[in-house]
């Protein structure tokens, strides 16, 4: 069972951290100082909601045509390592190479030994699934952008 609290029943100082959370003022500065040790998470992640680095996908229908999105944070966008394939019977085939999860990164002249790697590891990886019909392989619209590829196919 939930219990209700309010800052005003309580004689701490509060400090909101985001869209509905509210921590005593002490809680909050341990959550700050563990995080300088390791990872803190808010809004969505702090709810779990971080999932797969690559591969989450989207797909939305309307009278006439499909159109997905597949998250891919870290893909090359580069028409030599990056392609999507879709297939006369509503199958698509997306294939890449991941640039990140490396153990050591070279940056500003500066070469990092990577302390965690939870991003998808680098390398070529390949996704595939299935629209709910067929399309017209012909009639097909792309963009990669921020990570997200996103497609809208005409239905067959």
């Amino acid at each position: 069972m939930l219990e209700s609290w309010s800052p005003e029943a309580d004689n701490e100082k509060v400090e909101r951290a985001g869209p509905g959370v509210i921590l005593p003022k002490k809680e909050w500065d341990d959550s700050i100082d563990a995080t300088r040790r390791g990872v803190g998470l808010t809004r969505t992640a702090a709810l779990g909601m971080v999932g797969p680095s690559v591969g989450l996908l989207d797909i939305g229908e309307m009278e006439d045509s499909y159109m997905f999105r597949v998250s891919l944070p870290g893909v090359a966008a580069n028409e030599r390592l990056f392609s999507c394939n879709i297939k006369r019977d509503g199958n698509v085939f997306i294939k890449g190479v991941s640039t990140t999860g490396e153990e050591t990164v070279y940056r500003n002249s500066q070469l990092f030994k990577m302390k965690s790697q939870n991003l998808c590891p680098p390398g070529p990886f390949s996704i595939s699934f299935e629209l709910p019909g067929p399309v017209d392989d012909q009639q097909i619209s792309t963009s990669f952008e921020n990570g997200v590829f996103e497609a809208m196919v005409k239905k067959r």
